[in-house]
């Protein structure tokens, strides 16, 4: 019968410290990554231009935590690049905003997608995300405009002419007025339509 009940004492114990070990984890893993810029960012391996990447780092509570250890990580191989001291990772500590920014990336001559790795650690607790990055060797302009800069402008052009056509398809149901949606780079012709005019029945 003793041994009975230190059994039971014995299990109730393991099962306790399992709820321990299982509420330290969750805690630890309370923190959360925000990725503010950089994702899906394009580097031109021509003129070795890098843009930076910026995450936020915040609490449980969704507030920002400042002096966290942020740890950006670029991969050994392939597509890729380094930072300013040549190395393939950099620490940074987030501010009071809880940002973290990753300064003086230049990507290496590898073209094709990559991750950014991104750790933070702050007071025993963790969190992680990767960031999608591209090398691509982008061709010069006249205008000397980066890969950036071009799909920015591209980007333009397509809200505006999205926005045209919306807003000839809203003014088409009203007035009595045939609106047609050409393309972007042609002005939005305005025609009257024809009515008919009888006498009242």
């Amino acid at each position: 019968m003793k041994f009975r009940r230190n059994t039971g004492l014995i299990w109730l114990c393991v099962m306790l410290c399992g709820f321990r070990l299982e509420a330290q984890e969750a805690a630890a893993a309370s923190l959360a990554i925000a990725i503010m810029e950089g994702e899906g960012a394009v580097h031109n391996i021509r003129t070795r231009a890098g843009r930076e990447a910026i995450v936020q780092v915040t609490d449980e509570l969704e507030k920002p935590v400042a002096d966290a250890a942020v740890v950006f990580t670029l991969p050994a191989q392939g597509p890729g690049g380094s930072f300013t001291d040549g190395s393939s990772s950099v620490t940074v500590m987030s501010d009071a905003q809880g940002r973290a920014v990753a300064r003086g990336f230049r990507p290496n001559k590898a073209t094709g997608k990559f991750a950014m790795r991104v750790n933070a650690s702050w007071r025993g607790k963790t969190a992680r995300t990767a960031i999608t990055q591209f090398n691509m060797e982008v061709p010069s302009t006249k205008s000397g405009a980066s890969g950036g800069k071009i799909a920015a402008i591209v980007l333009v052009l397509g809200a505006a002419a999205a926005g045209g056509a919306v807003a000839a398809l809203r003014s088409s149901g009203s007035n009595g007025v045939s609106v047609s949606a050409p393309a972007a780079s042609v002005p939005i012709a305005v025609a009257p339509g024809a009515g008919t005019i009888g006498p009242p029945q």
